[in-house]
C-alpha cells in the first residue's frame, strides 16, 4: 500500500507561503497585545496612584529593557492592525485571489516595516 500522506509534520521545515507566515504573524501579535494589556494597565495605574508613582515610572522607562518592552508592544501593535485592516478588506471581497493575496501580505510586511521602525525612533 502506497500513502501520498504528509511523512514530515516539522513546521520549522515545511517552506510556507506568505500569506501563511502573516497570518500566523497575526495571531502571534495578538498574543502579545493580549499580554500587554497588564503591562500597559500597571503602568497607567502607576502614573495615575502619585506624583511619586509617576515620577518613578518616568525614570523606569529610562532603562533599555523598558524600552524594548514598550518598542516590543507597539511594534504588536502595529503589526496586528496592518494586518487586521488587511483582513476587513478582504472581508469585503477585494484581494481574494492568489496573486492579490500574495501582493496584500507583502504590503502588510513592508508597511509594518515602516511602522515599527518609526515607533523605534520614537521610543528610543
Amino acid at each position: 500500500m502506497n500513502n501520498k500522506r504528509p511523512v514530515n509534520l516539522d513546521i520549522a521545515t515545511i517552506d510556507l507561503p506568505i500569506t501563511a507566515l502573516v497570518s500566523i504573524l497575526h495571531r502571534v501579535s495578538g498574543v502579545v497585545l493580549f499580554g500587554a494589556v497588564a503591562v500597559l494597565l500597571w503602568m497607567l495605574d502607576a502614573s495615575l496612584t502619585s506624583e511619586q508613582s509617576f515620577v518613578d515610572l518616568k525614570e523606569c522607562l529610562q532603562s533599555p529593557v523598558a524600552k524594548a518592552v514598550l518598542w516590543l508592544i507597539l511594534a504588536g501593535l502595529g503589526y496586528h492592525t496592518v494586518a487586521g485592516i488587511r483582513h476587513l478588506i478582504m472581508d469585503m471581497g477585494v484581494g481574494e485571489t492568489l496573486e492579490s493575496g500574495r501582493l496584500g501580505a507583502k504590503f502588510v510586511f513592508g508597511f509594518s516595516f515602516v511602522l515599527i521602525a518609526l515607533a523605534g525612533v520614537w521610543v528610543w
